[in-house]
């Protein structure tokens, strides 16, 4: 029997829903002809529109691994003070928007009577973006979201106040490869040791195939071990990456000592003022140790400390570091400059078209 011709099923789209659904009614009223906004108070500010539409904003921080009874509570929040409208930045903050002055005060208290700072907005310590850490990623060196935990602790009340210079972007990542960006400091743990292989158990859990072809430079090649197929390193190649660990768990790289941390800094992804730049390395060899991390928090505390004295209003730490020079940095941040931390080597940076400055 021929099918029939006419189309008798309705295809179902996948993907988001219409972002109009999630949005305020002022911002759907708004859209694209908001006249200007300004800081009302740490984590608070207030758009206007060419209607004569005021929209206030209230952001705080969360622990980002939320709990079902956390987001419940959220709920109940948006419901009573933001018609039922909230949102997650990309830093997981939790923002709060309604047309009413008079529940500001009333909002800031339920939310810190729930644990959650309100601050984040303009110069001040945003949100670490991390990545997952032990929670679920597969090749992970240290737990970034412990880590993130660890330092916010120590930060909270930069996120609460308005004493940076510009706002401060953080970042931590679990490993070299994967999760992380740009930002003003960021942190990164790194291996310091090739894979060791555990050749007796390495061919009946391991897709060798899939352990070659993840190796990013080409370090890890097929071999056979007393008479079994496996596979070796090439030290001299292995940039301890520690990609080939997620697809082979017998080849092990994660050690308490030898996966450390590094701090690089000045990285930048807007336009504004200035054109994106990446970061640097400015230390090295910081223990991984968990559950505080009391010496990445010494090393940031200080970079952070340097920055909020010396910086000049409304500059960003890579603007700082570049009117002061890398020489006085170290010096004001108090740490220790290796020979091969800081990249000069530019050839055709200079001319790629990086951002959207007129050149002339």
């Amino acid at each position: 029997m021929n099918a029939p011709l006419e189309r008798t099923w309705k295809t179902i789209e996948s993907g988001p829903h219409n972002l109009e659904g999630s949005l305020h009614p002022v911002v759907v009223k708004n859209y694209g002809k908001w006249k200007y906004h300004k800081l009302i108070k740490p984590g608070v500010m207030v758009h206007y529109g060419l209607s004569g539409d005021a929209l206030y904003t209230v952001r705080a921080g969360t622990p980002r691994q939320n709990t079902v009874d956390l987001v419940r509570g959220l709920c109940d929040l948006a419901d009573q003070y933001a018609d039922g409208f909230m949102r997650f930045t990309i830093r997981n903050s939790v923002e709060f928007m309604f047309a009413e002055e008079s529940r500001i005060d009333p909002l800031i208290k339920d939310l810190e009577d729930m644990g959650l700072p309100v601050g984040g907005i303009a110069n001040c310590v945003a949100p670490i973006a991390h990545t997952q850490g032990w929670l679920h990623c597969d090749i992970p060196a240290t737990d970034a979201s412990g880590v993130a935990k660890g330092v916010m602790d120590n930060l909270y009340d930069e996120f609460k106040t308005l004493e940076m210079p510009n706002k401060v972007r953080l970042s931590t990542s679990c490993c070299s490869i994967n999760c992380g960006g740009q930002a003003d400091v960021a942190i990164v743990v790194k291996h310091t040791r090739p894979p060791r292989i555990d050749h007796a158990k390495l061919s009946t859990l391991c897709e060798l195939p899939k352990a070659v072809a993840r190796c990013p430079v080409a370090a890890i090649r097929p071999t056979i071990v007393n008479n079994k197929r496996s596979l070796m390193v090439d030290e001299e190649k292995c940039i301890v990456c520690g990609a080939c660990f997620g697809a082979c768990p017998s080849m092990e790289i994660n050690h308490p000592e030898h996966s450390q941390f590094a701090i690089w800094v000045g990285g930048k992804n807007s336009n504004a003022r200035s054109k994106p730049q990446s970061m640097s390395l400015v230390a090295e060899g910081i223990p991984n140790n968990p559950p505080h991390w009391p010496e990445v928090n010494a090393v940031v505390g200080r970079i952070l400390k340097a920055y909020k004295a010396g910086g000049k209003p409304w500059e960003r730490m890579n603007e700082w570091i570049d009117r002061i020079g890398w020489k006085r940095f170290f010096e004001e941040a108090e740490l220790t400059f290796e020979v091969d931390m800081i990249d000069s080597y530019r050839h055709a940076r200079t001319t790629f078209n990086q951002s959207m400055h007129v050149r002339f």
